[in-house]
């Protein structure tokens, strides 16, 4: 319960920005390829670190990362790598920053292929999201059998950092997964 008189899930506790993400954002199906792109780097950004990390320089990654235009990020060069590892407000990990261009390339291949991104990753549900019925945040699993799928396919497509763990936590992101447990308030809200 929150000071709001809501119920949600646990893992917000009491940081403002934790619970806006939950309750506006985490588990709603997004259908927008810059969204689903800017998810994916983002999870790919966390791999190792926690989400409120990454969520707190949400903003700088953004600026950063040109509001994660594909086709620029695509293009970044050496000298695009070398002021994204100079700028305090991100992570300034070269490998990270390096599979976020190689990212945005097999993106834009995924893009030409089957006409958006995501078209390519809501088949692998048949457009409907997968509806869990978790009671407790304990009972979420870390990655799934589909996740483990995802992942292999984009590893295969030439993207790093998208390991099974990191594909379940943007599978749940983006919504392609209901996570909240059943006595949230958005559980619900998004199973509509």
């Amino acid at each position: 319960m929150s000071n709001s008189g809501k119920v949600r899930c646990q893992w917000p506790g009491d940081d403002p920005l934790y619970i806006k993400y939950h309750d506006d954002e985490w588990g709603t199906p997004s259908h927008h390829d810059q969204h689903l792109f800017e998810m994916l780097i983002l999870e790919g950004m966390q791999a190792g670190l926690s989400w409120i990390t990454i969520l707190r320089k949400r903003e700088n990654f953004r600026r950063a990362f040109d509001h994660f235009d594909v086709q620029k990020v695509a293009g970044y060069d050496e000298a695009k790598i070398a002021e994204l590892l100079n700028d305090p407000g991100i992570i300034r990990n070269r490998l990270k920053i390096n599979a976020a261009i190689k990212n945005a390339q097999g993106f834009i291949k995924i893009q030409e292929v089957f006409g958006s991104f995501d078209r390519y990753l809501w088949d692998f549900v048949d457009g409907k999201p997968i509806q869990n019925q978790f009671k407790a945040l304990s009972e979420l699993p870390g990655l799934t059998p589909l996740s483990e799928k995802i992942s292999k396919d984009l590893k295969k497509r030439g993207f790093a950092f998208v390991g099974p763990t990191g594909i379940y936590a943007y599978m749940q992101s983006v919504g392609i997964v209901n996570d909240h447990v059943i006595g949230c308030f958005r559980h619900a809200e998004v199973q509509k």
